[in-house]
């Protein structure tokens, strides 16, 4: 079974993601911010990895760099999932090693296209 986790320090956002992840069969790891997800990614190698940006300590930017320039992590891909709209902002997302870029709040269907398409590259 594909496992997906969310690094968001938002409880609302995380619990409609899983929600919908949940209900389309996926196993769900979550992390409340960017240090813990980059802890929790090493040992437990997710599948998929949907990141927000803003956080405390650590932001996504940060830790996406950190997860795709680490060996052990690298293969991991990193969809950023933030309300940050900018291009500017989905450019740096991408060079930091992002594999793709969406802004809050994500329809379903466009969630798992993200998915599909991410996990099949």
């Amino acid at each position: 079974m594909t496992q997906i986790m969310i690094i968001d320090d938002s409880p609302t956002d995380t619990q409609l993601l899983k929600k919908i992840l949940e209900k389309n069969g996926f196993t769900i790891l979550t992390a409340s911010d960017a240090k813990e997800g980059i802890e929790v990614a090493k040992r437990e190698r997710p599948d998929l990895i949907f990141m927000d940006v803003v956080m405390p300590g650590l932001n996504g930017f940060q830790a996406t760099r950190e997860l795709s320039s680490n060996p052990e992590t690298s293969s991991i891909p990193v969809i950023i999932v933030t309300c940050k709209d900018q291009q500017v902002d989905r450019v740096w997302g991408m060079r930091q090693g992002a594999s793709n870029y969406v802004i809050k709040p994500v329809k379903e269907g466009t969630l798992m296209d993200l998915i599909s398409e991410t996990l099949a590259a």
